[in-house]
């Protein structure tokens, strides 16, 4: 039950626009019971014994210790030991708990974006039934600062090319771009941060970035909840989408009927905080955003492959012919998320296959290994006499 220092502690932060969940979690108790006390302006009306504590004469002595930033329970409890406190150090944590909330370091306040200026990017996963099998699905979500309009996609993986076109659909889900996109620290972003210097990214995300002509920024490490936007977006997809489908045929099947509930609910939703229509909100954020390239990114997956002396390269455990004339050269590849292979030689493209398995056998185009085949049918050819003049020699 809330004391009235509580609620104190409650109405302090709520002023300074800290999330009602947030405050919740710094006192130990249910996102509900914040609000019934702001709404109620105080704690319960129901007193609890009074008694006398062990603790009481040591109070002076914790709030100074609070003061110089000491807050770990064990520490503070030692010293109040040393004093003559012979209780629990339970007692103590009770004392303490509420007081947490006013540190600084440990509120979150509530940060508004201005209209287009940033979208927020996070992973999460779920298990669920895809064509009557249990499989973990992966679904990116990004989130608009200002709006809270966001789109999901899933796939099978969390890798940088999925990163990348997962933010591009929702880029084209909004019809465009905001300033910036912030992440996490996953590798296919983020691979460092450095001191005094911040994050360094992922060369081909700032590639991406640079194609869409955003700024890529990252969260502070262990300070993910700059990103509390997204973070709670997954939550919801979770205990909402997920909850009323359960089973799909495919993920392509998934897929469109994410997209089919993002539009009926997900944007028809009155936003808790802002106390307005989503899609409302997001018609007045879309003429901000930053217009979609006339070229869409290329997220494939890009290998290098030199071609063997037999005009063939190798792709994920299955060979592929290739014009013989590039025989021990060097290729690109790009592999798409469809499964689409492509090879380059010189910047040009030179053939297109759809990636097959191992068990399928080699994959081959007709007159690729023209050349090839005319230089074995053109080897000398011997007269018999050569041969019987050196098997007589040889006698």
């Amino acid at each position: 039950m809330l004391s009235q220092e509580d609620y104190l502690v409650i109405k302090a932060l709520k002023k300074r626009g800290v999330y009602n969940v947030d405050i919740a979690a710094e006192l130990g108790v249910h996102p509900k019971t914040v609000s019934r006390a702001l709404r109620r302006e105080g704690a319960p009306s129901m007193a609890r014994a009074k008694g006398s504590s062990k603790l009481e004469p040591y109070k002076e002595q914790i709030d100074a210790l609070l003061k110089e930033d000491v807050w770990n329970a064990v520490v503070i409890f030692r010293e109040i030991q040393e004093a003559g406190y012979t209780g629990q150090i339970t007692i103590l944590r009770e004392y303490i708990t509420p007081k947490r909330a006013l540190r600084k370091s440990k509120a979150t306040v509530r940060f508004e974006t201005a209209p287009g200026h940033q979208l927020q990017s996070d992973w999460g996963a779920i298990t669920t039934q895809i064509g009557g099998e249990e499989v973990t699905v992966d679904f990116i979500v990004n989130t608009l600062g200002y709006s809270r309009r966001f789109h999901f996609w899933c796939s099978d993986s969390q890798d940088a090319e999925h990163t990348y076109e997962g933010l591009l659909r929702s880029f084209e889900y909004f019809g465009g771009v905001t300033a910036e996109v912030l992440v996490d620290n996953q590798k296919s972003a983020v691979l460092s941060h450095m001191a005094g210097q911040g994050a360094v990214f992922n060369p081909r995300f700032v590639d991406f970035a640079s194609h869409y002509g955003f700024t890529p920024r990252a969260c502070k490490p262990y300070r993910a909840q700059t990103k509390g936007k997204d973070e709670r977006m997954v939550g919801y997809i979770k205990h909402h989408f997920f909850v009323r489908y359960r089973a799909f045929d495919s993920l392509a099947h998934l897929n469109t009927l994410a997209e089919q509930w993002l539009r009926q609910e997900a944007d028809q939703r009155v936003h808790g905080t802002l106390k307005e229509v989503v899609s409302e909100r997001f018609a007045g954020e879309q003429p901000t955003l930053l217009s979609l390239p006339s070229i869409r990114y290329d997220t494939a997956y890009v290998e290098n492959r030199r071609v063997s002396w037999d005009g063939y390269i190798e792709v994920r455990g299955n060979r592929y012919s290739v014009p013989d004339h590039l025989t021990g050269e060097m290729v690109r590849v790009r592999i798409g998320l469809d499964d689409q292979v492509r090879v380059y030689a010189h910047e040009q493209l030179v053939v297109t296959y759809h990636l097959q398995p191992r068990s399928q056998g080699w994959v081959n185009v007709s007159g690729h290994h023209t050349r090839l085949w005319q230089s074995v049918l053109n080897v000398e050819q011997r007269p018999l006499e050569v041969y019987e003049e050196a098997a007589t020699w040889k006698n």
